[in-house]
């Protein structure tokens, strides 16, 4: 780690209000009524709290928080959301009182095809009066001269269970930015995105694409909950039309394998998922 910099924990309060999940609910297009105060959180969705908290002048030209204080300093590279693990236990309901200790575990510099890389894994333990939720998140900073990794299209093979279709337009980027108070760039400002970054579109944010597979789940398995949830961003998706969502079951293990394509065919993400074991009745 930087001589100048260690890690330290950060503690906050909060908790996801039922207008907040009210929004989410109507951006998945999630069947149904909404969630309401009381009711068990669906994984992931507490990314809906916590927001990033910083004054206009401590945000970076690429619209994020300065780093070198809880993050490790990464002046001037570019941000990727690499992926993550999270795990839930119990039952944690909206409206409930969270209390959330975060740490950066882990930095590593490496080298790879578009420069020099700054891994970065942050963990966070999520308190509440019926559950608890774990949270790793995979972050990647880039170097500013590299090039934007890009993959090729391929096929999308046929052996998926079940999938949808979500058109991906610059409306959802910007009210999935306004809901987690992402202000990265590369998501709304296409000039920046292409003239800056290097992107040839807006890209579809990370933690998007696995709340659709995480919902994509919750679909095809409405009487169970999701209990665990692992996702590794593969490549950059952009607001071309339409995302690809697709799942399976592996019958020997019980997991839920689940990927997101591209219109190309190229994989952006790649997830597994544990059912929970359902409730046995009375």
């Amino acid at each position: 780690m930087n001589a100048r910099w260690t890690p330290t924990e950060e503690y906050r309060e909060d908790a996801i209000a039922e207008a907040a999940a009210g929004n989410l609910h109507d951006l998945l297009d999630r069947p149904g009524t909404a969630p309401i105060t009381g009711q068990p959180l669906p994984i992931l969705w507490h990314w809906l709290a916590f927001t990033p908290r910083a004054r206009q002048s401590e945000i970076s030209p690429d619209g994020h928080p300065v780093t070198g204080r809880f993050l490790p300093p990464a002046a001037g590279r570019r941000r990727m959301y690499a992926g993550g693990t999270v795990s839930v236990s119990g039952n944690v309901a909206i409206g409930a009182p969270l209390q959330r200790r975060s740490l950066v575990t882990d930095v590593t510099e490496k080298s790879g095809r578009s420069g020099d890389l700054l891994f970065v894994t942050v963990e966070h333990e999520i308190a509440s009066e019926g559950g608890s939720i774990s949270d790793r998140n995979d972050i990647v900073y880039r170097d500013a001269t590299g090039s934007a990794r890009m993959a090729e299209s391929t096929q999308v093979d046929t052996d998926w269970t079940w999938g949808r279709s979500v058109v991906i337009d610059p409306v959802v980027l910007f009210r999935m930015s306004a809901l987690t108070y992402n202000a990265h760039r590369i998501h709304y400002d296409r000039d920046y995105a292409r003239g800056v970054e290097g992107y040839p579109g807006l890209v579809v944010h990370g933690p998007l694409q696995a709340l659709l597979l995480a919902d994509l789940a919750d679909r095809t398995y409405p009487d169970r909950q999701v209990a665990s949830f692992t996702f590794r961003s593969t490549a950059p998706a952009f607001d071309e039309n339409p995302l690809e969502l697709r799942g399976r079951m592996d019958e020997e293990t019980g997991m839920l394998d689940l990927a997101v394509f591209t219109r190309g065919g190229v994989q952006s993400m790649r997830a597994s998922a544990v059912l929970a074991t359902p409730c046995a009745l009375p």
